[in-house]
């Protein structure tokens, strides 16, 4: 479920409406333009248009996504004025993301001027209060023709916007791998709820080499030449983090009973051992 409110960090900076009122885009060329409808929506209510909205529109929305000369991107606009909207910005900035995260970076790039493009006439409709689908037209004849410190303005505004979805895919997929580390150290958890790798990282060197040879037999020497309490303390965290099972043994099949016989008798004397502790 695409969540709106996760892309408000990456919103593009207005465009002055005043800035572009010089030569090269006139308020003139506008201003009898149709107003703006208001919308009051909450974040869900966004949510819910614009997955219904993506689910109408992908196909079209991927089209524009991959133009790149401005009168394409007039003529696709205006065969399809539906597309003059925020959720059409918003799709643009998490498929940039998206890509970014694929490593599939000139392809992000490109879309990031597709979106750039709607975040402009966005926003220009916003400070003129006009309906944003009335500055299709007027914006793309334009910025062909405005004078080179708006076009700056322009590249300016785009490279920004590249590095703000290069640094936020960097974020989701850190942590991303963050929740797959917490994922997968959940699912070692031992019976007592212990990490058996930070358990065994824990260990005394001798012990690490007693469960590294998986050696029963030098795993009770060890444990018989150390301190008991140290040698209770660290068996209970074996067992509580699954390192060791001490009733393993026993739900062997009867096929392997006969050979493992040995190890579990080692097993009860080195719990014999540990026990003798109290």
């Amino acid at each position: 479920m695409v969540d709106y409110s996760k892309w408000k960090n990456i919103e593009i900076a207005p465009w002055n409406v005043d800035t572009i009122s010089n030569p090269g885009f006139t308020k003139t060329v506008i201003n009898k333009k149709p107003p703006r409808k208001a919308e009051e929506l909450s974040d869900e209510e966004k949510e819910k248009r614009m997955q219904k909205f993506i689910k109408e529109n992908e196909k079209l929305l991927k089209e524009f996504g991959m133009l790149r000369k401005y009168d394409d991107s007039k003529k696709f606009l205006m065969e399809h004025p539906q597309l003059v909207s925020e959720d059409t910005a918003n799709y643009l900035v998490i498929w940039c993301i998206n890509l970014e995260m694929e490593d599939k970076t000139m392809l992000s790039q490109h879309v990031a001027h597709q979106c750039i493009c709607m975040q402009y006439i966005l926003e220009l409709a916003k400070q003129l209060d006009v309906d944003p689908r009335s500055c299709v037209s007027s914006f793309f004849s334009k910025i062909q023709i405005a004078e080179p410190e708006y076009k700056a303005s322009f590249e300016d505004e785009l490279r920004s916007f590249k590095d703000r979805v290069s640094r936020r895919a960097k974020e989701k997929l850190e942590a991303a791998l963050r929740e797959q580390e917490e994922e997968e150290r959940k699912a070692r958890l031992g019976p007592g709820g212990l990490d058996p790798v930070e358990v065994f990282e824990s260990l005394p060197k001798e012990l690490q080499e007693c469960f590294e040879k998986q050696d029963t037999q030098l795993l009770q020497e060890v444990i018989a030449n150390m301190p008991q309490d140290e040698a209770a303390y660290h068996m209970k965290r074996c067992v509580d983090s699954g390192l060791w099972l001490p009733e393993g043994n026993k739900k062997k099949t009867e096929s392997e009973a006969e050979n493992s016989n040995e190890a579990s008798k080692s097993s009860e004397e080195i719990y014999q051992s540990v026990d003798d502790v109290d």
